[in-house]
């Protein structure tokens, strides 16, 4: 079930919501467990297994970790915790690529069944990694069942983030608690209708541009340098304005139960270097490679601190998809970090003027849309044609106007206004949104009001006609 779609506009988020407020105690915390199954199993049924099994074997792990006293017990059954993780996503994410990395290279020819690639794998993968860590570390708070699952399970968050820590979340499922969020139903519909805006009438009409070039270059056209650029550029600000919307609609959804979820996207084409971007994309997947891999591996205290961030980008990379293309991408950041790294320490008593701060800004944005080239091909051979279009003068093509009107304004929005948790910060509306994310017109700082709300329902209107006309279509990070 998508975010975009009628079913869950009309029918699964309504009776969510009402049954939630109309329940009282741990009972609303059931209904909305179940109800998060139900969302998850609406791709697949079948999967639920999967799910289900995954949640009751991790939770089996921690209560055994918390059971034992012993330090070397608690990291043994933790090992076997992550490692069982490890296997689950390896099988299903993995098994086929490296099989076939295996026939290349060895000349072999392994071959298993047609493995389906289950939904939100990573994610609770991921989150539930995190908790057999801190568990072993013995900093496990005595969870209870429920509410473990629900920390798993809860929709808004399940299939494609952001990637929440069981401390951040857990602790907000105290019914009476939730209950004094001020105006969770009007917050988070603003939020969440402010994400779908971004999906249905940003992202999607900018894939219609993108789509059919990256796909000439996978059939073997060669492009002209012009729909080259054209075709990186505006996946460029697809991909931004798609998982912004689906980071709002997530965080959106979860007010609507009063419960804040961690701030995922902090309009990262803002970013003045390759750290800063990584400061505001996909925050809590940089978070937990930071935390549970970068550090572990010596970070910037043991070791090469260069050789611990280009294995923690490949790796972040891979968690993307099962594709040489990830490990480029994810190789290519690694390189783009390190070498930001080595820039600092060469330049680090210069002053900082606006004239290289533009500079750097520009370095960095187009450092970016070159790896979201790697990204989006299906294959290395597509990326190198797309890159040797791009960086060739013929045939060079022909300017649209249209097109470069549409670029100038996607540059003016992302540069220029104030994203979402910005205009909505004096209610907090994620976890980590601090005074640093004030906006800068108090006129756009969000307030309940009659007026808004009425602008709100025309948006809404609006959105599902269009919704009616247009065929739904996947988040990007769905894919992942």
């Amino acid at each position: 079930m998508l975010f975009n779609s009628l079913e869950f506009l009309l029918v699964f988020l309504p009776l969510t919501v009402a049954g939630y407020w109309l329940l009282r105690g741990r009972v609303a915390l059931g209904w909305l467990a179940v109800m998060s199954l139900v969302f998850y199993g609406w791709w697949n049924p079948a999967y639920l297994w999967l799910l289900s099994g995954s949640i009751a074997a991790n939770y089996g792990f921690g209560w055994a970790i918390g059971r034992s006293g012993a330090s070397l017990t608690r990291r043994a059954i933790a090992a076997c915790g992550i490692g069982l993780n490890l296997a689950l996503i390896g099988y299903f994410k993995y098994a086929n690529f490296f099989l076939d990395a295996a026939d290349r290279l060895l000349g072999t020819d392994w071959q298993i069944p047609a493995v389906v690639l289950p939904l939100a794998i990573s994610f609770f993968t991921f989150q539930q990694i995190a908790y057999s860590i801190d568990a072993a570390r013995d900093r496990l708070p005595p969870y209870r069942p429920l509410d473990y699952m629900l920390f798993v399970v809860f929709f808004p968050q399940l299939i494609a983030g952001p990637i929440v820590h069981h401390q951040e979340v857990v602790r907000q499922f105290d019914r009476e608690r939730s209950r004094q969020t001020p105006h969770p139903i009007a917050l988070g519909l603003t939020i969440f209708t402010l994400g779908l805006v971004k999906k249905i009438w940003i992202a999607d009409p900018l894939a219609t541009i993108a789509t059919p070039l990256f796909d000439a270059a996978r059939d073997g056209q060669i492009l002209t340098t012009i729909e080259a650029w054209s075709a990186a550029l505006f996946y460029t600000f697809q991909l931004y304005f798609d998982f912004s919307g689906y980071s709002d609609m997530a965080i959106g959804a979860a007010r609507l139960f009063g419960i804040v979820l961690p701030l995922n996207f902090n309009s990262p084409y803002k970013a003045s270097n390759i750290s800063d971007f990584w400061r505001r994309w996909h925050i809590t997947l940089s978070n937990f490679l930071r935390d549970y891999l970068y550090i572990p591996l010596g970070g910037n205290r043991s070791g090469n601190p260069f050789v611990n961030v280009a294995v923690t980008m490949l790796l972040g990379g891979l968690w993307h998809g099962a594709g040489w293309t990830f490990v480029a991408w994810g190789g290519l950041h690694g390189l783009y970090l390190g070498a930001h790294r080595a820039w600092r320490a060469l330049r680090k008593n210069e002053a900082e003027t606006p004239w290289s701060r533009a500079l750097s800004w520009a370095a960095t944005f187009l450092a970016v849309m070159l790896g979201w080239v790697v990204f989006r091909a299906d294959r290395l051979a597509t990326a190198g044609s797309m890159l040797r279009s791009m960086l060739s003068a013929a045939p060079f093509g022909e300017p649209s106007l249209l097109h470069a009107a549409i670029a100038t304004s996607l540059f003016a929005v992302v540069l220029m206004c104030p994203n979402t948790l910005e205009i909505a910060h004096r209610d907090r509306p994620a976890l980590g949104v601090e005074e640093r994310h004030l906006s800068a017109s108090p006129w756009l700082t969000w307030r309940p009001h009659p007026a808004i709300g009425a602008l709100l329902g025309v948006v809404i209107f609006l959105a599902l006609q269009t919704l009616l006309l247009a065929p739904e279509s996947e988040f990007l990070y769905f894919q992942f």
